[in-house]
């Protein structure tokens, strides 16, 4: 105890302050365990699938004999052996096989699954498998799809306002068009991998890298034919998954625990960077068809567009990916009359999945493109036609699916940035240097973003949460995010240090377990830190009151009177130390542990009619970038970049700040240099890093400006009144693509809408010039 008088210092770590991820150090001396890294048990085996090379047909007859007989390996498992349902379909539509049975649906599809003594022994074996097939004609993308009759995969949706036929008909000016969006590989640095360890009776114990251990365990126990109280599955961390370990790591650790419950044995499964490319699914391709009203000022009257995505041969989470496209078709802009329907379509490809914006990417660049239209159309600075159709007054801020945009700032976001990057000067030098430089020319390009936050499925607006306090005073803390570099781990442990003003180093971080926090919804949607820091800071209020309780009785004073301050208990008159205190409680018998719990308020979601509030709040952002190209060769360079994000009262600005620039470059790799390519076989030939390409180091551009919005604080009660930052960043790099498309307008005098599609390669960049050269001449 110590006098009142006494002057305490503030905790080390608590929320709104800069802290190093957990793991940060442990990555860069390599220490970091993931899941290659755990000491395996004795015995341990190893598993490799074995991948169709056929993208349509029957399988007419598949001899395994040569992989049974290969060196070291124990056995093979086909669909057959399979114990319990031989099914991952995330939306419980029986079309996604573990393996397949009885037909091949698309080239890389896994058919059955080799189990050895060694990794090396059970991937040769794999390849000694003699398959046959009748082949039949197959689809690999939207136009093929279409072409054969447009079969979905799912029912797609539709948001309508207004009257847009008669808005269209009377507008002063209308722009019609389509665009191609391409998809993306997740290219995690750990790829895909699970091992299981059978256990008593039906019992199996999962270590898997997932987004989504509920899922896994849920997965694992249909497979098996066990309850899910049999299956539990840990998540220290992943090296990255941004979507890509939602649904894909199913097969893997479905694969690894039917082995490890046949055989008797620890099983692990990693597949080679080729085959988890070729096997896994991606970020949806889009394919949007739009007609676009509006008048002399570049106001839109009408929007109707439709937006087709190649999603692969099941269901996987493609209905809510083209869902969310449709709720991302109006990024910052207000549409009168609006109609928007999405088209999932069915296609002999792997099955795309969830990527970091889910759909949001694909909804906001289509969007981009009729702004686009619309101001070179015009003659207009592009930047302008954004502006005059922000989302703004009464009678301009609802959405169409008839949410009320109640918390914008965007206007304040892109004048701040227009101002900080000095983009009109800039733009007026671009536009003059463009006229006397033969080779090289410049584009520029603002473009803002809008984003809500919530799964747009309301059940999964949840957490839980479990802390524990020790005698020593020492917090145990346990919750459903999993960790994927995005730092999620230590904002929520910010939140508990901050709630029990102790330490951060006070705090253990733990791995997820569902052995712990159950029925826990994906880290997804930017929801891992406003989900479960909420549970989090349940679960310590809940500690907290029986403190106070206990506080209040032993030394007779009112309950007002026990305050929490840094790593003390004030009682009073006295001040305690936080770890005496705690001991306190303990020998006074009061219960030390918690689960807590959150749901998102305020939110609901009619798909049916397209109607409801499916978003808690939104966050905004803008970026500023500067590109050249050399119009000899489409080659080009981002030379600066300046990003202004809304992250409402950062939780951690050093995190934000570190997710807002790698979001950045992700979504300007997907924009720019990464392109998915099938060949007539419908076999993905864009397998691995060397005909894939992923952002370098080199590529980061020259100067690379990012603040924080610190004036923003989040209207909707989150925690600590932060927004969400893992998603919103990725599409600030809109604006490369549309600063490449300035520069390739250029030579047409910016006369003619540019119609890039993405992603904006050399060789497309360099097409779209010669294309644009050849209209300004009349040819």
């Amino acid at each position: 105890m110590s006098a009142l008088s006494d002057e305490r210092k503030p905790i080390s770590g608590g929320v709104h302050v800069a802290q190093r991820h957990d793991s940060g150090h442990k990555h860069v001396a390599g220490t970091a365990e993931y899941i290659d890294d755990i000491v395996e048990p004795a015995g341990t085996l190893h598993a490799y699938l074995g991948l169709s090379t056929c993208a349509n047909g029957a399988i007419t007859a598949m001899d395994l004999d040569a992989v049974r007989a290969a060196p070291g390996v124990v056995g093979v498992l086909t669909a057959a052996d399979v114990p319990g349902v031989n099914d991952i379909s995330p939306n419980h539509k029986d079309d996604e096989p573990i393996l397949a049975e009885g037909r091949s649906v698309f080239n890389g599809q896994p058919l059955f699954a080799v189990v050895a003594e060694t990794r090396e022994a059970a991937r040769r074996a794999a390849h000694l498998a003699k398959v046959e097939y009748a082949e039949e004609p197959f689809d690999v993308d939207v136009a093929a799809a279409r072409a054969s009759g447009g079969r979905v995969v799912t029912e797609g949706m539709t948001m309508r306002r207004g009257d847009v036929p008669g808005a269209l008909a009377s507008a002063r000016h209308r722009v019609k068009g389509s665009m191609t969006i391409g998809g993306q590989d997740h290219f995690y640095l750990e790829g895909q991998i699970a091992m299981a360890t059978p256990g008593e009776d039906d019992e199996v114990t999962v270590y898997s890298s997932t987004q989504h251990p509920s899922e896994i365990q849920h997965m694992v126990g249909h497979a098996l034919g066990v309850p899910s109280n049999a299956v539990n599955v840990i998540v220290r961390r992943m090296g990255g998954g941004f979507g890509g370990k939602e649904t894909q790591g199913n097969i893997f650790a479905c694969v690894a625990a039917i082995a490890a419950k046949a055989f008797g044995r620890t099983v692990k499964i990693r597949p080679d960077r080729d085959d988890d490319m070729i096997a896994t699914g991606k970020r949806h391709d889009f394919v949007v068809d739009y007609e676009v009203g509006f008048d002399d000022a570049g106001r839109i009257s009408a929007v109707d567009a439709v937006y087709a995505a190649r999603c692969g041969y099941s269901a996987d989470l493609s209905g809510p990916v083209t869902d969310r496209a449709l709720f991302h078709a109006d990024n910052a802009y207000y549409y009168p009359n609006v109609h928007l329907k999405s088209e999932p379509l069915r296609t002999n490809t792997v099955s795309n999945t969830a990527f970091r914006g889910f759909g949001g990417p694909q909804g906001m660049v289509g969007c981009e493109r009729w702004i686009e239209d619309i101001a070179y159309t015009l003659g207009m600075d592009p930047l302008d036609v954004r502006k005059a159709n922000f989302y703004g007054e009464t009678g301009r801020d609802v959405t169409p699916y008839y949410q009320t945009v109640e918390d914008n700032i965007v206007g304040r976001v892109v004048e701040e940035l227009e101002a900080s990057s000095d983009y009109r000067k800039r733009r007026e030098e671009i536009v003059a240097s463009n006229r006397t430089s033969t080779v090289l020319k410049r584009g520029i390009a603002l473009t803002p973003v809008k984003f809500g936050i919530s799964f747009t499925m309301t059940a999964f607006n949840q957490a839980g949460a479990l802390v524990h306090i020790y005698k020593d005073g020492s917090v145990h803390l346990n919750h459903g995010g999993t960790e994927m570099g995005q730092g999620v781990y230590v904002k929520v442990a910010q939140v508990l240090a901050d709630e029990f003003q102790i330490d951060l180093s006070k705090v253990k971080i733990t791995a997820t377990t569902t052995g712990k926090v159950p029925n826990t919804s994906a880290t997804a949607a930017s929801s891992g830190s406003d989900l479960n820091g909420m549970a989090a800071a349940n679960a310590a209020g809940q500690i907290k009151e029986r403190l106070v309780k206990f506080a209040a009785e032993k030394y007779g004073v009112p309950e007002d009177a026990v305050v929490f301050e840094p790593n003390c208990v004030l009682v009073g008159n006295q001040r305690i130390d936080w770890a005496e205190f705690i001991n306190q409680a303990y020998l006074g018998r009061v219960q030390l542990s918690a689960a807590g719990f959150y749901k998102t308020p305020d939110i609901h979601w009619d798909r049916a009619a397209g109607k409801g509030k499916p978003f808690f709040y939104f966050a905004y952002g803008a970026a500023c970038s500067e590109v050249v190209v050399d119009t000899l060769t489409g080659e080009y360079m981002v030379e600066r970049v300046d990003i202004l994000h809304d992250v409402g009262k950062s939780l951690n600005p050093a995190i934000d700040i570190g997710q807002i620039e790698g979001g950045f470059i992700q979504g300007m790799g997907w924009l720019t240099t990464e392109e998915l390519w099938w060949d007539d076989k419908g076999q993905l030939r864009t397998h691995a890093p060397s005909t894939y390409k992923i952002p370098l180091a080199s590529d980061v551009p020259k100067v690379f400006n990012v603040r924080l919005a610190e004036w923003s604080v989040n209207k909707a009660p989150t925690i600590r009144r932060s927004k969400a930052v893992g998603e919103p960043p990725f599409m600030l790099a809109i604006s490369v693509l549309e600063a490449l498309s300035m520069a390739a307008a250029s030579v047409a005098d910016y006369r003619i809408p540019p119609r890039m599609d993405a992603p904006a390669t050399p060789e497309r960049v360099l097409m779209t010039i010669e294309r644009l050269k050849r209209a300004a001449a009349g040819q």
